[in-house]
């Protein structure tokens, strides 16, 4: 088992109205099984949504890969390396990552939008509960105030 994040940079295609071509959009392609980008093809794919502001974790899964990406907004997440280190990662629709982390390492994300932000997960190991798969954890050693959250 590694204890190592990826990075995996989407793949962002414009989207078209079928009268005059204008764009209307886009389209960002996460997952398709014929890609391989992921070791183990999902189990469980869900939305997580944390307020302006706000902190989710940090805990660590045990025994599953998990891979997020942001969808509506933008958040940091933050992970604790095995060195005691720690990694800023962004994520946000104009910046769109998929970023995979092992079993093992923790984690945490902030919002730092002025909205809601929401986050797609796909997970090789689904949640049930009452697994205990899942530990909360600390991160004393982060400077949290950097992002003058809620104050």
């Amino acid at each position: 088992m590694t204890n190592e994040y990826e990075i995996i940079k989407l793949e962002k295609h414009d989207t078209k109205d079928i009268h005059d071509q204008h764009q209307n959009g886009s389209l960002t392609v996460v997952w398709r099984d014929w890609d391989k980008l992921l070791a183990n093809d999902p189990k469980m794919v869900y939305v997580s949504s944390v307020n302006s502001g706000e902190v989710k974790g940090p805990h660590l899964h045990k025994k599953r890969n998990s891979y997020f990406t942001c969808i509506h907004g933008k958040v940091i997440f933050i992970l604790k390396n095995n060195d005691g280190t720690f990694s800023e990662i962004e994520s946000s629709s104009e910046n769109p990552i998929l970023l995979k982390i092992p079993p093992g390492m923790p984690s945490a994300h902030i919002n730092i939008s002025d909205n809601v932000s929401r986050i797609l997960a796909l997970a090789d190991v689904a949640w049930k509960p009452n697994d205990n798969e899942m530990d909360n954890v600390t991160f004393d050693d982060y400077d949290w105030k950097k992002w003058k959250l809620n104050e």
